[in-house]
């Protein structure tokens, strides 16, 4: 299969699963907003809290998945899916099967990936988070 063939099959993923993110959250949202029940004891109230705090928490997780989803579709729609945002060359088909929203080849990934683990990437971030937090 050619690479623009497969580009197009991985634009019917995206879209796929971009509409079952949404409908997901819809469902988280639906669970988040409704009312809690007024009846049983305090551990059914801790229940109810902890799983209120896990659809919060995989409702964030869906979200960032969604935006990663429609950037890939925006790169797709400009003609710019598929190539490395840093080295601009290329992404393998097997890696974009495997992240059909990926931005960078597997290389560039983990190069900035080894960057932000730096003790000094590490601090620059501290000292951003303070600042932010101070100003």
């Amino acid at each position: 299969m050619a690479r623009k063939d497969s580009i197009q099959k991985l634009r019917a993923n995206l879209l796929k699963r971009r509409d079952a993110l949404i409908r997901s959250a819809i469902g988280d949202l639906s669970l988040l907003q409704g009312k809690p029940s007024k009846t049983g004891d305090v551990l059914d109230a801790v229940a109810d809290t902890v799983q209120a705090e896990l659809n919060s928490q995989l409702l964030e997780v869906e979200g960032r998945e969604l935006a990663a989803i429609d950037a890939a579709i925006e790169r797709l729609d400009e003609g710019k899916y598929g190539n490395c945002e840093s080295c601009k060359k290329p992404i393998p088909l097997t890696r974009l099967r495997a992240v059909p929203y990926a931005r960078e080849c597997i290389a560039c990934h983990r190069l900035a990936e080894k960057r932000k683990s730096h003790p000094a990437a590490m601090m620059s971030r501290v000292f951003d988070s303070y600042q932010a937090d101070t100003a």
